[in-house]
């Protein structure tokens, strides 16, 4: 555990040099962010108080695949707490490498997986992947900083692991979201425990319970379910306020 906290610690800080994001236009909900001090793990843009971090680049793609990941975090048991059935649709929001979606897909059997991602070099090692593993069931999506581009009324679960504290623009993909998914849909955050400073992550990729939950509930979100169960991080699920 010791080198894998090494590892996360250099890998956050040289991750910031690559932050390709498709740029559409400036939303009108750009009000609801304020712009200041802005530090070196963050772009300086705050939204609900909280500094959004940079985006992680291709640059971490062999991290995200080593080996040691399923023990470190716990990945087995997070993918089998997600209440995914046979036939549901599943959107892996910032998909990356396609570490999940792929492990989701083999749990599902039958249904769909989208596999959403905004760089051009992450699409690309899905696609990969998608062709080594021969699979049939997760389908690759582009989306943009403001939307997911997903059909609406579509997905039973949205997960974002690690990656809900890197969108430039959270307001919006929330929304994007909550429109996508069906109705009784819910969304995951996976994050690593911002509570607890004896996890040597930089803060701004950390997040806690109280400003997850703010940011979800500012969206029309509601807390589902919480769970205790990972090493380093918070298993978050919500649900559309009824």
């Amino acid at each position: 555990m010791k080198c894998f906290f090494h590892i996360i610690i250099v890998f956050c800080t040289f991750i910031n040099c690559n932050t390709s994001q498709n740029k559409p236009p400036i939303p009108a909900q750009e009000k609801l962010y304020t712009y200041g001090n802005k530090t070196p793990d963050g772009i300086g843009k705050y939204y609900q108080g909280r500094e959004i971090a940079h985006m992680m680049g291709p640059v971490g793609i062999d991290w995200l695949n080593r080996t040691e990941r399923d023990k470190e975090e716990n990945v087995t048991i997070a993918i089998d707490s997600m209440e995914i059935k046979p036939g549901m649709v599943v959107a892996d929001i910032g998909a990356g490498s396609g570490y999940y979606s792929f492990r989701i897909a083999r749990k599902l059997g039958s249904g769909k997986v989208y596999a959403v991602e905004v760089q051009d070099e992450m699409i690309n090692a899905l696609k990969a992947e998608k062709q080594q593993l021969q699979d049939k069931i997760v389908e690759i999506v582009k989306g943009d900083a403001v939307s997911v581009n997903l059909p609406g009324s579509s997905i039973d679960l949205a997960i974002m692991v690690d990656v809900y504290h890197e969108l430039e623009y959270p307001h919006e993909i929330l929304q994007s979201i909550k429109k996508a998914l069906k109705s009784g849909g819910k969304i995951l955050l996976v994050e690593y425990r911002g509570e607890d400073p004896s996890i040597p992550i930089k803060p701004l990729h950390k997040m806690t319970v109280t400003q997850a939950n703010k940011e979800m509930s500012a969206n029309g979100f509601t807390l589902y379910r919480k769970g205790d169960f990972l090493p380093i991080q918070h298993f978050l699920m919500y649900e559309i306020e009824k």
